[in-house]
């Protein structure tokens, strides 16, 4: 059968899309592209903002439509966060055949075709997702990481591996451990022996994913390993170039990980850490486990073992009680710290939490829109001046591809296309080049920036 399948949300969903259209095409199924083809539709769900869940719904509507129209033999499927959240609710939708949570993505092969068979509808999700599943599943969705793990197809020559599921942080405003389960971390020999599977087809960049990665830890013997063990390991091994990992909780930061990031060449320079407020106030209201010293401290840290390290963080904005003097703390923060880029979000309660529970959101619509662009023209701000020190440099970049936005910078007559990539910091780099550069490492000479991106020649 044709399948179309779309992602919402986070890495960790572009992973499991990924994983689950290889294990399609291995079962003899051809990806599509365009909907219309389709006999059978995926949707990866996220739950983790409202929007995101407003999205699935609008484009389950759409579904609908076309099941009644023109392809009424057309099979639906929801996975995902938002399908172990609401699976019963999914499942009466008129345009859905098969419900599937995360922990469960290797059955997917399987469900389509008892689908396209009975035409019944199916559902299969953890029933106590805070307990730790059976060890048989654990090892099913390894094997099914491990035999379906490629480049990602819109990045050539990049990987994700995940090296952990779930989370323990319980965030009073987050789903996700109510979605994902509880932390389970897989076995290091594992995660080396599917980095070099990998690496041998022509990977040359990993990321390691995991919703709080730097809480890594798995015990065999008489040795348990960290995320900076996972680091040297994978280090070692030939044909990887970059390696990265995300994203971090501010909490479970040992100096082993800075270290790390100092001593091995192939480790990107670059550290994802969500502070989402700069008020301990609201910190303490979101549980985030820390005071805004602290993780102003742990910055310090950072950089006092990596000088020259990039840092990006996530905030958010009009949460619970947030006054005009928390927000303002917020600021503060982040013109002390200085981040490469921040990605800031407007509080939206997600139902089963523990602050949708028990706190009010008490913060008007129009003061979180505020916030959210005041706060981003301070990032901008700063983004614009500390890039400017790139300029007249020369950076290494690995190339992903044509630039979407080529009018960007325009190059006079040069008759070579845009093309886009990162450096080791995670900066977007937009130069002129060769499309088959694609998945290949460069020099970059960086002549003009932006607040998101540098611009500059092929040296």
């Amino acid at each position: 059968m044709k399948v179309h399948i779309k992602s919402f949300g986070c890495q960790m969903n572009k992973l499991d899309t990924n994983l689950v259209c290889s294990a399609l095409k291995s079962a003899g199924h051809e990806i599509t592209d365009d909907i219309s083809f389709a006999d059978v539709v995926l949707l990866n769900t996220c739950s983790v903002r409202e929007h995101a869940e407003q999205r699935v719904m609008s484009h389950l509507g759409n579904l609908k439509n076309i099941r009644q129209k023109s392809k009424p033999e057309m099979i639906v499927v929801v996975f995902g966060c938002m399908a172990q959240r609401i699976p019963d609710e999914l499942l009466k939708h008129p345009a859905v055949d098969v419900v599937c949570g995360p922990g469960q993505i290797p059955q997917i092969p399987q469900l389509i075709s008892m689908a396209a068979k009975t035409r019944r509808p199916a559902i299969s999700v953890a029933e106590d997702i805070r307990s730790r599943p059976a060890d048989v599943q654990i090892q099913n969705l390894d094997d099914f990481e491990y035999e379906n793990d490629a480049a990602a197809p819109a990045l050539p020559r990049q990987a994700f591996v995940r090296i952990m599921h779930g989370c323990n942080k319980f965030c009073t405003y987050c789903i996700v451990p109510y979605v994902r389960g509880p932390e389970i971390s897989r076995p290091p020999e594992t995660i080396i022996r599917q980095i070099k599977k990998i690496a041998s087809g022509g990977v040359r960049q990993i990321t390691l994913l995991g919703q709080t990665v730097n809480s890594y830890k798995y015990t065999a013997g008489d040795k348990t390993y960290n995320l900076a063990d996972l680091l040297a390991m994978a280090s070692e091994i030939e044909g990887i170039e970059w390696i990265r990992f995300v994203t971090g909780h501010p909490n479970n930061f040992g100096d082993e990980i800075f270290k790390a990031m100092a001593n091995l060449p192939k480790v990107c320079r670059y550290l994802h850490i969500p502070a989402q407020s700069g008020s301990d106030k609201i910190l303490k209201a979101m549980n985030r486990g820390y005071t805004r010293s602290e993780y102003i401290g742990l910055v310090e840290r950072a950089r006092s073992i990596v000088p020259d390290i990039a840092i990006a963080g996530d905030l958010i904005v009009g949460f619970s009680g947030e006054t005009e003097k928390d927000y303002f703390e917020t600021v503060e923060l982040v013109e002390q710290v200085r981040y490469k880029n921040c990605f800031v979000f407007k509080y939206s309660p997600r139902p089963g939490t523990r602050a949708d529970e028990k706190l009010a959101d008490d913060v008007p619509d129009e003061v979180k829109k505020q916030r959210n662009i005041h706060l981003l023209e301070v990032q901008k701000q700063i983004s614009q001046q500390d890039n400017r020190r790139f300029i007249g440099q020369t950076v290494k970049v690995m190339v992903e591809g044509t630039s979407g936005k080529a009018h960007l910078n325009k190059a006079g007559q040069d008759p070579l296309p845009q093309m886009i990539g990162r450096t080791a910091g995670d900066y977007i780099v937009v130069f002129n080049g060769e499309s088959c550069l694609a998945g290949e490492f460069v020099n970059v000479k960086i002549e003009k920036t932006s607040a998101l991106t540098l611009f500059g020649r092929m040296v």
